[in-house]
């Protein structure tokens, strides 16, 4: 590798008051590498937990990749929004944090309303007497019950066969003017807008296995009564069966309406950071 000291002039995220010189390299200007460390630094944040490319089941080569050509890519279009290089190593070091802490906290965010489907397969399989029956769940690192993986697999293939996805790497553009790397980190509006996807998660969850639950307080309610009539009568085991059937029968007819729901809300949820940032 040949460095050598040449002035520079004009380059993105350079005071050239203060530096009259940068080190040029066959990989770019100091400056250049910075800004496009940056750039990555807060992509492979996100990119690690955004629902799909941070899966488990994907290898955390290929995640930093994508990072990395997405960082190659934007680094001409938000330059000029990053600060200049530091001239101390803990002002380096607090620039790296700043922008590891925010794509850890978006990415937190547009994964936690994912978590909509599995809380509402556990709610489900609760109440149909299966929550027993564990299955190995891709997107996460441990098991969940067999309905929880199926739903939260079948919102990974709405989100990406509906394009949805396409608002991730809209997010992580706009997000350099949202979030901007000059400003500190907004922990107040962060903690809120967490505490309000949990609460807006449980709500929906709650709703979307709602049929399920209304039918298992009145077959239970029913159930009971048979058996106080008929001490003698093997009501759980004649139950069971029918509990289940019937509410595998109701999950199979609202699965329309919970996957235009679940689109709807995470819809809403990505808009909140998809903006120019200029109203």
């Amino acid at each position: 590798m040949i460095l050598a000291a040449l002035p520079l002039r004009g380059v993105s995220g350079v005071d050239g008051g203060d530096l009259n010189s940068q080190i040029v390299s066959v990989f770019g200007t100091s400056s250049q590498l910075w800004i496009t460390g940056l750039i990555f630094l807060r992509l492979a944040s996100l990119v690690m937990l955004v629902p799909g490319l941070g899966d488990q089941a994907v290898p955390p080569r290929l995640r930093l990749g994508f990072a990395l050509l997405l960082a190659l890519a934007l680094a001409p279009l938000v330059g000029n929004t990053l600060p200049p290089m530091p001239a101390t190593l803990g002002g380096m070091t607090g620039a790296i944090l700043h922008e590891v802490i925010i794509g850890l906290m978006l990415g937190t965010l547009m994964r936690a309303l994912l978590f909509t489907l599995t809380t509402s397969g556990e709610i489900i399989s609760l109440h149909s007497g299966i929550s027993f029956a564990q299955t190995a769940n891709p997107a996460e690192a441990q098991p969940s019950s067999s309905i929880g993986t199926f739903l939260a697999m079948l919102g990974l293939v709405l989100i990406w066969s509906t394009d949805l996805h396409h608002l991730f790497i809209r997010a992580m553009v706009d997000s350099f003017t949202v979030f901007p790397a000059t400003r500190p980190v907004m922990y107040a509006d962060g903690a809120t807008l967490m505490t309000r996807t949990l609460g807006e998660t449980f709500s929906l969850a709650m709703q979307m296995a709602a049929p399920i639950i209304v039918f298992s307080l009145i077959f239970n309610i029913a159930t009971g009564f048979v058996a106080r009539i008929m001490p003698n009568f093997p009501v759980f085991f004649a139950a069971t069966p029918l509990s289940l059937i019937v509410s595998l029968a109701l999950l199979a007819l609202s699965l329309g309406g919970m996957g235009m729901a679940f689109l709807e809300h995470y819809q809403d949820l990505m808009a909140i950071f998809v903006r120019s940032g200029h109203g």
